[in-house]
């Protein structure tokens, strides 16, 4: 029987295991980007705030997607959208806002477009013209409550909330070149601007608000005064030209100006909301400063063209007063016309005047001052312009006048002067010129030139003139025997030269002898040859 093969003693491996991996590394990168996109969704679900709604009358400069709400260049929000209003009145602009422009969103918040402004009043918003038109706000007074809905401001607002200082309203009938954003000044210093202005119904005064910057705003004061600074202005004093003008500013965009009076010093400031009156000039503003006014009436008989409320009134060339108004006065019995001319006269310019307290001795004063002959009289304060003005001299020989009072006011006589005077002598000169009878006078004249001629030309002239020549031709033969006797060549001249050289022989001698007694006085007694 066959044999088997041995076997061969070989150990059989053990049954590999397999194990599969929990987690591959490539799996990381999905991983990492789904992690980041859920960190960048919650961030932008964190970070998106509310859509706010801007409504403006023009998109200019605003790009959907681009422009951006900015408040002191910290971005808040970006414009979304722009649409037109179903009207196309306006344009409406969605802007989403951020976490930080959520708590700008109140009702004390106001928006606007930032864009570049050039006008005589505002120049801004230049670096609009590289970076584009942005979307700015201003917060407002803390207080208020959440609103995401705003009609924007064409213009930037005058005050911004976090601008410390005061507000303040003025008072004036007319605006002249006074406007929003129309600089106040402090001493040729900007120390404000105008806000805006509202004129009511149009029957009242008009309404200016202001605004000064502090520390500034503590310099307005119950006594200030404000006055209307706009443009250039002209006037002649001392027989000078003087021009005025506040700043090139304020000529182009306008300008107020207030002062603080000395006696105003110690008032604690005025707060903010007072109201003040705008003059419409520097002379009418101080004139307000004094505390009594008196009321003076004249009735004017010459012209008043150029005399105008505010118009000054002088004595002896020192202000004392102005003019508040002019009113035509018929008498329909008499046909005759006057103006009357009210002024007011602040004591306090006259030394005699601050002394008197009540109406009775204001007029008993005036009444002194006319019997001395004071008048009011018109004057010219301005030859360029015409500028009429009132003037309160005194005329050593006017007829006596009486004052009189009317309701307040005192009534002061009136007397022509100046350019009205030589008028009024030119006519009296004139009417008696006319009085002369020139006509008779020429018919006279003519008469007698008519005899004259006739005289010259008569015979009896004819017979003196040659009568007249004889006499002369008669005359000159003499003059001429005259010349003959005696002429430098004649024996009288001859005869007179001999004549005057004796005489100078004789006084030589004379003299001689004089001396010769002067020397030797015996010689009269004993000679010449004596002792």
């Amino acid at each position: 029987m066959s044999e088997e093969p041995p076997k061969a003693k070989y150990a059989l491996p053990p049954r590999a295991k397999l194990r599969r991996q929990s987690f591959q590394i490539v799996w990381l990168v999905p991983i990492l980007a789904a992690v980041i996109a859920c960190y960048l969704g919650y961030r932008t679900i964190m970070e998106r705030g509310p859509l706010l709604t801007l409504t403006f009358t023009n998109a200019e400069g605003l790009v959907a997607g681009q422009t951006q709400v900015k408040y002191k260049a910290v971005a808040l929000g970006t414009v979304e959208s722009i649409d037109l209003a179903k009207d196309n009145s306006h344009v409406i602009v969605k802007v989403r806002m951020n976490h930080v422009g959520k708590r700008f969103l109140n009702s004390h918040a106001r928006f606007w477009v930032e864009r570049p402004r050039l006008n005589f009043s505002d120049i801004s918003g230049f670096e609009t013209i590289v970076s584009g038109a942005y979307i700015t706000v201003d917060p407002g007074k803390p207080g208020g409550h959440y609103q995401d809905d705003f009609t924007g401001l064409e213009q930037p607002p005058g005050v911004r909330s976090d601008e410390p200082g005061r507000t303040y309203t003025l008072t004036a009938y007319n605006l002249g070149s006074v406007g929003s954003g129309t600089p106040i000044f402090y001493r040729d210093v900007v120390v404000g601007e105008v806000l805006g202005y509202n004129i009511g119904n149009g029957l009242g005064p008009i309404r200016i608000n202001i605004f000064i910057r502090a520390p500034f705003d503590n310099l307005v004061r119950k006594d200030s005064r404000f006055w209307n600074s706009s443009g250039i202005a002209f006037g002649i004093r001392g027989g000078v030209l003087q021009v005025q003008l506040q700043s090139l500013q304020a000529l182009f965009a306008g300008g107020i100006s207030f002062n603080l009076p000395y006696s105003a010093r110690s008032e604690l400031p005025s707060s903010s909301g007072a109201k003040f009156r705008l003059y419409a000039s520097q002379q009418q503003a101080e004139a307000s400063a004094y505390n009594t006014q008196i009321q003076v009436i004249s009735y004017v008989t010459s012209d008043v063209s150029g005399l105008t409320p505010g118009a000054p009134v002088n004595a002896l060339g020192i202000q004392v007063g102005n003019v508040t108004s002019t009113e035509l006065i018929i008498n329909p019995s008499t046909g005759k016309a006057k103006v009357r001319v009210t002024m007011q006269l602040q004591p306090e310019r006259i030394s005699a005047l601050k002394k008197s307290g009540k109406t009775t001795d204001y007029i008993a004063l005036f009444q002194r001052f006319v019997d001395n002959g004071m008048r009011v009289e018109i004057g010219t304060g301005n030859y360029v312009t015409g500028q009429k003005v009132i003037n309160l001299v005194t005329q050593p020989h006017a007829k006596p006048a009486k004052v009189t009072v009317e309701g307040d006011a005192i009534v002061l006589p009136f007397a022509k002067g100046g350019v009205d005077r030589i008028v009024q002598n030119a006519e009296d000169i004139t009417s008696k010129v006319d009085q002369i009878p020139f006509q008779k006078i020429g018919t006279n004249l003519n008469k007698l030139l008519l005899t004259a001629n006739g005289t010259l030309g008569g015979k009896e002239t004819h017979q003196l003139i040659l009568q007249l020549s004889s006499t002369l031709e008669a005359i000159n033969s003499t003059l001429k025997s005259l010349q003959i006797g005696f002429g430098q060549d004649s024996d009288f001249q001859r005869n007179l030269g001999q004549f005057f050289q004796q005489v100078t022989a004789t006084l030589q001698s004379l003299q001689a002898l004089t001396t010769y007694l002067n020397q030797h006085p015996q010689s009269i007694i004993f000679g010449r040859n004596g002792p």
